[in-house]
């Protein structure tokens, strides 16, 4: 199969539903991202659970972060497969996948009991002393729980992009080449003078 790998267009390398659900099930850090009141784009590594469709964070309430997110709730999180344990199973997607999302702060002891139990079980796989240790390290009067709800994926497959690039996949096995790549490289290109793609 000959080589059609345009390395301008990405959009097309997306994940299924299954290959999303194993990279936020087995990566064990995020980046969450947020603006600062006077427009700054910044971000900061995060443990986190991916549950119900949503990505759920803790952090201390008197970060600037909570004021942040509190008066702006648009947050975006990036989730990579580079945050696999060592030794996790080489059969997992690899690349990354960006989650613009809202964000609602919960501190109620329901929730920060599963979560609190769902983060320090995931962390600590197979130890239950340092589960136990964790769990009682995150349960502090000042934690809260960020659940980020995501309304947009941007998302790169790198595993379906380097089969691409050696001619291992069909055309028929790519995703939809989405606006940046469709008209906006476009644009781009002509206004340098060159031809379509």
């Amino acid at each position: 199969m000959a080589q059609t790998h345009d390395h301008e267009i990405v959009s097309i390398y997306p994940f299924s539903e299954e290959e999303v659900d194993q990279l936020m099930n087995n990566s064990v850090e995020c980046v969450l991202m947020w603006a600062t009141k006077d427009g700054w784009p910044v971000g900061v590594t995060h443990a986190y659970v991916w549950h119900d469709g949503k990505i759920w964070i803790t952090f201390a309430e008197h970060r600037h972060r909570t004021a942040a997110i509190r008066r702006d709730n648009r947050v975006s999180v990036n989730v990579s497969s580079h945050g696999y344990p060592a030794g996790a199973n080489r059969d997992l997607p690899g690349g990354a996948i960006t989650f613009k999302g809202t964000g609602e702060f919960f501190d109620d002891e329901k929730t920060r009991k599963w979560f609190y139990t769902a983060l320090s079980s995931k962390l600590n796989p197979n130890n239950p002393a340092g589960e136990d240790f964790f769990y009682k390290l995150l349960d502090s009067p000042l934690r809260l729980i960020l659940a980020v709800t995501p309304v947009k994926s941007i998302m790169y497959n790198g595993k379906k992009a380097g089969a691409h690039m050696v001619g291992q996949i069909s055309e028929d096995e790519l995703g939809e080449r989405l606006g940046a790549d469709a008209e906006r490289m476009n644009k781009a290109r002509a206004k340098r003078g060159l031809p379509p793609r």
